[in-house]
């Protein structure tokens, strides 16, 4: 297979925007072609545009491509410029973390479909990223479906007013979060090419872009009753200080539970209007344990850097006593889904759901290896599974009540 060399000039003109000048073609013998330029010639125009369309020529890490990398590029067809938002994962053996650093995956759904002045936007907000969307609305879900009347199915319209809603607000939330971490971002290996980190969007940019999803969330918000839009609109504390906590604590992954199961008191209290805490606060609660497990299991794929940097998490709170701690975790969050089963008076599908999930949570608790990223993300993402678990055991025990 033919290798394929990139000079830097040919490497700026594949990835420089479109806007005022043409692809210059770089030929295997280093022959070059001069490329024609067009102008736009109201600068006012251009003036406008500049504050929001990415800078790709200037992104920090735009030439910082390991050999090993360089040589993936042969993979896909000419034209294709893509930059990964994360540092991938090789190593699958188990034995340490030395090899699975700087590696990175191939291009995602965005970098092959999105147009590419919006492709930047659309990885700060993880979209080609959907388990936070996930873990974010499963909470919703399990309440809004415990929360149905015995016999029947949940509200549908509900269901995808908060889908929706979860999207955008784990989009905001990740916006957030790089705004203020885009200094430590830099500094560690899974994070340091995300679009406010590796410059390739402008702080600017990204509160723009906040600003657009925090305006499309309180359209959602305002199709809920008022209990609910006070209680939604709470929760905002929350989704703006969670980025500080890894600062000043070992427990931001306690702080994102708080955080990503709102929504199990919000789905109730847009069903029933109120909250009923013999059942909601088991629920949110449970939810903020299952954090605690899939985030201090997330938190050791940045465990050397974190140290590295001074950030905080319960990974290194814990170190070798993780699999205790988040044994302890695992059966409180199980406990506590029971008890809220047990308040809402549900049939007995859901304690085989129950069943079922305790079995998927005790597998990743005990056969995750902490040294190994790549099997600590597949734990990580397998939560996924967990939480359609047991909104299946919430459904059928609610239609079969």
């Amino acid at each position: 297979m033919a290798s394929l060399r990139l000079t830097r000039s040919a490497s700026r003109a594949l990835l420089r925007p479109s806007l005022s000048s043409s692809l210059s073609i770089i030929s295997s013998s280093s022959s070059s072609s001069s490329s024609s330029s067009t102008t736009i010639t109201s600068p006012n125009f251009v003036t406008r545009l500049y504050h929001l369309f990415p800078d790709f020529e200037n992104s920090r890490h735009h030439f910082n491509v390991s050999k090993k990398n360089l040589s993936l590029l042969s993979n896909f067809r000419p034209g294709i410029a893509w930059i990964s938002t994360s540092s991938g994962v090789a190593d699958n053996s188990g034995k340490g973390d030395q090899n699975n650093k700087n590696v990175a995956g191939g291009p995602s759904w965005i970098d092959l479909y999105l147009p590419r002045g919006i492709q930047p936007y659309a990885k700060l907000a993880r979209l080609d990223k959907p388990i936070g969307t996930w873990l974010l609305a499963w909470p919703c879900m399990w309440s809004i479906t415990l929360a149905s009347t015995p016999g029947q199915l949940p509200d549908f319209k509900m269901a995808a007013l908060f889908g929706c809603g979860a999207l955008l607000l784990r989009g905001a939330g990740c916006t957030v979060n790089d705004l203020l971490d885009r200094d430590i971002d830099t500094m560690v290996e899974r994070t340091k090419l995300r679009p406010v980190a590796s410059g390739l969007l402008t702080p600017f940019q990204g509160i723009c872009f906040l600003g657009f999803q925090l305006l499309l969330g309180l359209g959602i918000l305002l199709q809920l009753n008022n209990y609910s839009r006070v209680l939604g609109a709470s929760s905002l504390l929350l989704v703006f200080s969670y980025p500080l906590m890894k600062r000043f604590t070992f427990w931001p992954q306690a702080y994102l539970g708080l955080t990503f199961n709102w929504g199990a008191l919000l789905g109730w209290s847009a069903v029933k209007g109120s909250l009923d805490p013999a059942i909601v606060f088991p629920l949110y609660f449970s939810g903020v344990f299952w954090t605690l497990v899939y985030d201090t299991i997330y938190a050791h794929q940045d465990k050397e850097d974190d140290m590295k940097v001074g950030v905080k998490s319960t990974a290194l709170r814990f170190g070798d006593s993780t699999k205790e701690w988040t044994t302890g975790f695992g059966i409180a969050c199980i406990s506590s889904l029971a008890l809220s089963g047990y308040n809402a008076d549900i049939g007995w599908p859901y304690y085989v759901f129950l069943a079922a999930a305790s079995g998927q949570l005790a597998w990743q608790i005990w056969t995750v290896n902490l040294t190994c990223r790549a099997d600590c993300n597949r734990k990580f993402l397998s939560n996924k599974w967990f939480g359609a678990l047991i909104f299946s055991g919430i459904l059928f025990g609610r239609v079969f009540s």
